[in-house]
């Protein structure tokens, strides 16, 4: 931002230069007023693209690749005295594609959630009472009872921010990254937008889980896809990880009849989710306060060099704490087991949560 500020301030000097109205030493070619008029444009757009961008709006990033291609248009003209400026344009230009393809592909994230809202309309909901969860196992009682969720409202969607660090194998370097994430329980919906930083170059990504059809897309600058996954095995894994989401951050949607308690050894409950045609199983593994500290799966394949390959998946969990009015976990790492060792792949901290 201070770059933008400042080449925009520079431009003014052009302006200056062309109607005499103070010595500029910096400038020795002439400038015609025509030309002056457009150095003030250029310096007008790049200065009143700052606060847009700020806020993240599309207008900041079309004014900010706008006053780009003025400005090199203007270096050209003077290019004894502004040459060096192309190398603030090449930056300020290749910022201004990113941000606008990464503004784009931000869209996408918000019209899926309209659309998600449509056919999930918020209704008026009862909380959650003691004799609703009397069919449950005890663990899974004694879960809800810790986290709050009785007497609250029932969850009919929320709203996740976390921030976190990705990568994709061991040798690979951690990749921090923010993601903002939107899930629908009555008609199953997860829809996740994630910023990422890799080898210091900006990647977005974007899950989305919608009528038990699952697709995943990773874009390195926003433009270049590094990364696609679709298909029967890929709905199959992102059912696990919505049950997941379920079981971590929207207790009191364990009453959902969709989901089957099987089997109860100690502190270890398995269960199993069914949408639509897709029904997975998982172990969920509480401790003696309630909390529930890891969810396990062997439905949701590992990703490995664009194929997906069988591994058990668990999301060990820790460091609650209050949000919203619920305890929940504030951090999860994302953990595969391979016959070599275990694999954690992903840590991720809750930074807020919002329901209905």
């Amino acid at each position: 931002m201070i770059l933008i500020l400042a080449h925009g301030l520079i431009h003014v000097l052009g302006f200056i230069k062309a109607f005499n109205l103070l010595p500029v030493d910096q400038l020795s070619t002439d400038i015609t007023q025509i030309n002056g008029v457009i150095w003030l444009i250029a310096a007008v757009l790049f200065l009143a693209s700052a606060p847009f961008i700020h806020h993240k709006r599309a207008i900041g990033w079309i004014a900010l690749l706008l006053a780009t291609i003025l400005s090199q248009y203007l270096i050209a003209t003077s290019w004894h005295d502004s040459k060096f400026g192309t190398i603030a344009n090449i930056v300020i230009g290749i910022v201004a594609v990113v941000g606008l393809g990464t503004w784009g592909f931000r869209r996408t994230y918000r019209h899926e959630i309209t659309e998600a809202q449509k056919n999930n309309p918020n209704n008026t909901v009862d909380a959650l009472t003691e004799s609703e969860i009397q069919h449950l196992p005890e663990p899974v009682k004694k879960y809800l009872r810790y986290t709050g969720a009785i007497g609250k409202p029932k969850v009919q969607n929320f709203k996740v921010k976390f921030t976190g660090e990705f990568r994709q194998s061991e040798e690979a370097g951690w990749m921090p990254f923010h993601s903002e994430q939107t899930n629908f329980v009555e008609h199953p919906t997860r829809l996740f937008f994630m910023t990422a930083m890799m080898k210091h170059l900006p990647v977005v990504g974007f899950h989305y889980y919608k009528k038990a059809k699952a697709a995943m897309d990773i874009r390195l600058l926003s433009l270049f896809r590094v990364q696609h996954q679709s298909g029967p095995v890929m709905d199959t894994a992102e059912t696990v990880t919505f049950f997941n989401d379920m079981c971590v951050m929207a207790p009191s949607t364990l009453i959902d009849p969709r989901i089957k308690w099987l089997r109860t050894e100690g502190n270890i409950v398995q269960a199993t989710f069914t949408n639509d045609k897709i029904t997975i199983s998982a172990e969920l593994c509480f401790n003696d306060k309630g909390e529930l500290i890891n969810f396990t799966s062997d439905d949701r394949p590992a990703l490995q060099k664009n194929s997906m390959i069988k591994a058990r998946w668990s999301t060990p969990l820790s460091c609650y704490a209050t949000f919203n009015g619920f305890r929940l976990a504030s951090y999860a790492e994302t953990i595969y087991s391979f016959p070599e060792g275990d694999f954690c792949y992903g840590k991720f901290r809750l930074n807020g949560i919002a329901y209905n």
